[in-house]
């Protein structure tokens, strides 16, 4: 039999929860909070503040993710039939929001404000400390997640698999994770800037350049999840292996096309418009039909709600 293949979609990622990783980076971020809030009120630095409100936001964005990951398991009812799989995208975008108001904005508040009214650092060497400490635990978590991607994401590219993840809390993670060891390192250059040369400028504008770094990586993940959120195929993996299932059942003539898209993470809607062979009856069609979608399901688990359309190619008109 002749087949054609229908249109399919852009390039994805798979899917992965990331808890390990999540809990990882909770567990660090509550420490390093409280270790980075006792290195303010002992030097009174700016950078060490923001840094502070970082670790404060990001804990706290970590309890979005795991209360979106809690939310989105509730059963489908009348008013979600596709069921709440998105609740994990909302959270996640949250998530840039109070990145980008409670870290960047702060930050960078803060740091005009010191340039403004500069105040010489008390105990430079608590700071200092507590920073390396911080970068330590930091550094944990980021290997953490790390860990956690390595799993799921295959042969892609860092950048390619925070691009075209489904799963919104590992890329989230890991991009909070990365930033909190830029923006150590960049409060540790600027704390140790500011005890060279005697000058707090140097503090003010770490905490800046802190609080930009927060934005940028808000924007990121807010771009991200905003994609998600409308709703995003199914990864290129996952499209040849629903139009392979569909193609391998034996009363499929042809595929005029199929289209997919994530209702969330772990759960896809398919719907394809079929040629069928044209000698099959109402019940024949109907069998048909039920092969095709418990072939599509044992090929990808998480294609849980499937719409197939019989038809009939139609030639197409001269040009």
């Amino acid at each position: 039999r002749h087949r054609r293949r229908g249109p399919l979609g852009s390039l994805g990622m798979s899917t992965g929860g990331g808890s390990k990783a999540i809990v990882a980076a909770f567990l660090a971020n509550m420490g390093i909070a409280v270790a980075k809030f006792i290195g303010f009120i002992v030097t009174g630095s700016s950078s060490m503040l923001a840094e502070s409100i970082h670790s404060v936001a990001d804990s706290g964005n970590q309890a979005l993710l795991v209360l979106g990951n809690k939310r989105a398991r509730r059963e489908r009812d009348v008013e979600h039939p596709f069921g709440h799989g998105r609740e994990r995208y909302f959270w996640a975008f949250i998530v840039a929001l109070v990145l980008f108001t409670l870290g960047a904005t702060f930050s960078i508040y803060e740091g005009i404000h010191k340039l403004q009214h500069p105040e010489q650092l008390e105990d430079a060497q608590w700071a200092i400390g507590i920073l390396l400490v911080a970068i330590g635990l930091e550094a944990f978590s980021f290997r953490t997640a790390i860990g956690e991607s390595n799993l799921v994401r295959g042969n892609q590219g860092w950048a390619t698999f925070i691009r075209r993840s489904r799963a919104p809390e590992l890329p989230v993670v890991l991009l909070e994770d990365f930033g909190a060891l830029i923006g150590l390192a960049l409060a540790l250059c600027g704390v140790g800037l500011t005890v060279v040369t005697d000058d707090p400028m140097w503090d003010a504008i770490g905490t800046i350049c802190i609080g930009t770094l927060l934005g940028v990586i808000a924007i990121v993940l807010a771009t991200e999840m905003k994609s998600l959120l409308m709703g995003e195929t199914a990864t290129i993996e996952d499209q040849a292996k629903i139009l392979d299932a569909i193609e391998d059942a034996p009363a499929v003539v042809s595929v005029i096309y199929v289209r997919t898209q994530h209702l969330g993470p772990d759960d896809i809607l398919v719907g394809a418009k079929l040629d069928l062979d044209h000698g099959l009856d109402t019940t024949g069609i109907a069998d048909a039909i039920d092969d095709i979608e418990a072939r599509i399901r044992s090929a990808v688990p998480i294609a849980t709600t499937i719409f197939i359309e019989p038809d009939i190619t139609r030639p197409q008109p001269a040009s």
